[in-house]
């Protein structure tokens, strides 16, 4: 009784916080660019790439497709000592006006780099010419209008930091669409907390930042040496230097689309991954509620086994705690499904319910205490 007093207190403060991501996503306006917008930001577009030979071609393609006038928009590269055909494919584009810089090699550009995402991204940004630095993965498709609003957005709100949303494009099997409905959540959960100023969020593959503001914090010094974190850990010391610079652009035009995890492993070693650098969060209301979110989850797991192999009798009373849940949680996807036009796929957030709970148990502990293999690199 303990424990079910426990989880269902649990429970009380977790609704709470999703009906206010429910009044903060309501009250969100959906960005449209002004009809007087002239471009006049020179904007940079940072690749890093690792690996990626299936994916970069297309990636780049999408980024030449861009409405943005080509005298004020550049596009770099980084290979991060790709072991595959990424660099071959990636200078293949040179042609067009694409660079590409190679780590641990001058190339006829400034920098000698080691190697990793964020030194990926630092190579770039040396090399950068613009105002104002774009970010996405080689493993993306970029919407045509992405820079266009991205840009319109930077010259009339003047954030020095832009979250944006990604959403995953095709989606086949039943683990697709888990991982659609999971990061459907943690887009919704951006996008209303970072517009209302409640707490950071962000992802590495839908970014823009100043690119003065980020060598004024100077860069990734002093987190340059967690594993991950290129987005929300640079977020956050920019949002300390400069409070009230970081904004979201909630806009369909900028929805860049990625794919989700292939295979069960592959997912898991992701989610170890994003949750490995919660540790190191400085915002306390973020890692508050990263931790009520885990303890919840975590009593739930273990009302869960102590009914299946101690209680039985009492299996209404996990039942009944999951479908509260799942009610509330709904009344936040709903709206939210609607915007990334996944509704359709809100058939299976009850049945996935106890799977979202187990993942979330195991990749909140190993992100913790464990390691996790990334684009064939073994971290910590």
């Amino acid at each position: 009784m303990i424990l079910v007093a426990v989880t269902a207190l649990l429970l009380l403060c977790y609704s709470i916080l999703i009906f206010m991501y429910c009044f903060f996503w309501r009250r969100t306006k959906v960005y449209q660019i002004p009809s007087s917008f002239v471009p006049g930001t020179r904007v940079s577009v940072i690749l890093p790439a690792r690996n990626e030979s299936r994916n970069i071609g297309s990636c780049l393609q999408s980024l030449l497709r861009q409405d943005y006038p080509a005298a004020l928009l550049e596009i770099i590269v980084v290979d991060d000592h790709s072991e595959d055909a990424t660099a071959a494919i990636a200078e293949s584009f040179s042609g067009f006006g694409v660079k590409v810089i190679h780590m641990g090699l001058r190339s006829g550009l400034s920098g000698d780099y080691g190697g990793g995402k964020k030194k990926a991204i630092e190579a770039g940004i040396s090399n950068a010419k613009g105002t104002l630095i774009l970010t996405s993965d080689a493993d993306c498709v970029i919407p045509e209008r992405w820079v266009t609003t991205m840009a319109a957005f930077y010259e009339e709100k003047k954030p020095l930091f832009i979250a944006a949303p990604v959403m995953f494009g095709k989606i086949g099997s039943a683990l697709d669409i888990f991982q659609t409905l999971d990061f459907l959540s943690l887009q919704g959960i951006t996008a209303a907390s970072v517009s209302n100023g409640f707490h950071g969020m962000s992802n590495g593959a839908n970014l823009g930042y100043e690119k003065a503001a980020f060598d004024m914090v100077g860069g990734f010094k002093g987190i340059d040496q967690i594993a991950s974190g290129d987005d929300m850990l640079l977020m956050q010391k920019i949002d300390a230097s400069f409070p009230g610079r970081t904004m979201y652009c909630l806009a369909k035009e900028v929805i860049v689309s990625t794919k989700p995890a292939e295979g069960f492993g592959a997912f898991i070693q992701q989610r170890i991954r994003w949750a490995s650098k919660a540790r190191f969060y400085k915002e306390q209301k973020m890692f508050a509620v990263l931790m009520m979110v885990y303890l919840l989850n975590l009593s739930l797991l273990a009302l869960i086994v102590q009914v299946v192999f101690f209680t039985p009798s009492l299996w209404w009373i996990p039942i009944g705690l999951i479908l509260t849940k799942t009610i509330v949680e709904l009344a936040f996807l709903i709206p939210v499904a609607r915007f990334f036009g996944k509704s359709g796929l809100l058939w299976a957030f009850l049945p996935a319910q106890p799977f979202h709970i187990l993942y979330t148990v195991i990749a909140g502990f190993f992100g913790q205490v464990g390691s996790y293999s990334w684009k064939g690199r073994k971290l910590h």
